[in-house]
């Protein structure tokens, strides 16, 4: 009756001990299909974005060419217009240190003098 109970307790362990092998191998499996569930899903938003791209240039090839040169043409014209206005105050910026500079050598020259 021992040898019965001990052989059924065996087979007990060997069962459980099977099963735990099969979860892991579940558990395994489904992580894996979690990462390929978010790569897909990377995949599709990507492909959303994308067609949206796309879309946009489209409607963009139908407009005539006239409009987008006129809008190209402005947009020179102002970032031309913030450039010589920067330009301008990077030269009185200069124009005032060369004036310090100067009166620092006049100066100079006096006191040598």
């Amino acid at each position: 009756m021992e040898k019965e109970l001990q052989g059924i307790t065996e087979l007990l362990n060997q069962m459980n001990s099977n099963i735990d092998k099969k979860f892991a191998a579940i558990d395994e499996r489904l992580s894996k299909l979690e990462k390929i569930d978010s790569i897909e899903h990377r995949v599709i938003v990507n492909q959303i974005d994308l067609t949206d791209i796309k879309d946009i240039l489209f409607r963009l090839e139908g407009q005539p060419t006239e409009q987008w040169t006129s809008v190209m043409n402005e947009a020179i014209t102002r970032l031309e217009k913030a450039y010589q206005l920067h330009l301008q105050d990077v030269n009185k910026r200069l124009d005032s240190q060369l004036l310090k500079i100067a009166k620092t050598e006049e100066e100079i020259l006096i006191l040598k003098g």
